[in-house]
């Protein structure tokens, strides 16, 4: 009679544990469509990107980070948090080192095989898949839920969307919408196309795109760009530092182009433009101010 009570007492732990196990972990769907079974409360997360960095903070889930990439440089804080190398070469055995119960990566940028050997090592990866402001702030809604933050993902996206849609209102009583063109790189010179945030951006502040067009990142000679008439440039990059302020110097000998008669040519951080995250919605600011400066200041 002991020994069945002991077996049964044995097989209802058995049972016990796989239910606790069972309610520790979710099944979700990712931005990619994929299913992944996720921990119910994540507590060791690692990024694989500078805007799902800066995503958490803005939840105000830090406390979870465990590893962020090298370029996670925002807000200062980040800093502080190990490094597992950039989003484009992440450092596996970094990753691993740190027991992560969680990475987040970025659909484009994080590279496949990385993710099949975390997975293969029973890391659940959640991919987000940001293209656009609705899908960031989407990824905002999907992160937040992942991390117990909903009430925080909705204030967060609730003020994002009543920014953008005032810039909306306030665009769509703008009669003249000025020539942009956003020059992203330097030799050679390259531009953004229609398949790129920063071509929406620049529409939803009132701007047309000069180098629209099906190529995501064209590229452009002096001569070609010079025939754009651009009545604004601006000069963007992840790098900083003195050779921006000669491309700006370069771009102003050009005294016929309309946007250096008028001194509108600027030089952007980059950062606030083309990380999908919260901040993208300051960038959008900004360039609305830039374009139409009366406006603006309304």
């Amino acid at each position: 009679m002991k020994r069945i009570r002991k077996i049964l007492l044995y097989i209802i732990l058995i049972l016990l544990t796989t239910a606790q196990s069972r309610a520790d972990f979710r099944h979700v769907q990712d931005q990619t469509g994929r299913a992944v079974r996720v921990p119910a409360v994540p507590r060791r997360v690692v990024s694989l990107a500078p805007s799902i960095t800066e995503i958490i903070f803005a939840l105000k889930q830090e406390k979870r980070l465990v590893g962020i990439t090298r370029f996670s440089d925002y807000p200062k804080e980040a800093q502080q948090i190990p490094k597992i190398g950039s989003y484009i070469h992440p450092d596996l055995e970094k990753i691993v080192s740190l027991q992560p119960d969680l990475c987040i990566a970025v659909k484009d940028g994080n590279p496949v095989a990385v993710i099949r050997r975390l997975e293969n090592l029973h890391i659940p990866v959640f991919a987000v898949d940001p293209r656009d402001l609705n899908s960031v702030i989407r990824a905002i809604h999907d992160i937040g839920s992942l991390l117990e933050a909903d009430t925080h993902a909705n204030i967060l996206t609730a003020d994002m969307k009543e920014k953008i849609e005032k810039i909306k209102k306030q665009t769509s009583e703008i009669p003249h919408k000025p020539g942009v063109f956003f020059q992203i790189g330097v030799s050679p010179i390259v531009a953004v196309g229609r398949d790129s945030f920063l071509h929406e951006l620049i529409l939803t502040a009132g701007g047309r795109n000069l180098s629209e067009g099906d190529v995501p990142y064209p590229r452009y000679s002096r001569e070609q760009v010079l025939a754009l008439s651009p009545d604004i440039l601006i000069i963007t990059s992840m790098a900083r530092g003195e050779i921006f302020q000669q491309v700006k110097r370069d771009w102003e000998k050009w005294s016929e182009m309309p946007a250096v008669k008028k001194a509108r040519v600027y030089i952007i951080d980059s950062d606030v433009l083309d990380r999908p995250g919260p901040r993208m919605v300051e960038g959008l600011e900004y360039l609305f101010r830039i374009f139409h400066p009366a406006a603006g200041k309304e």
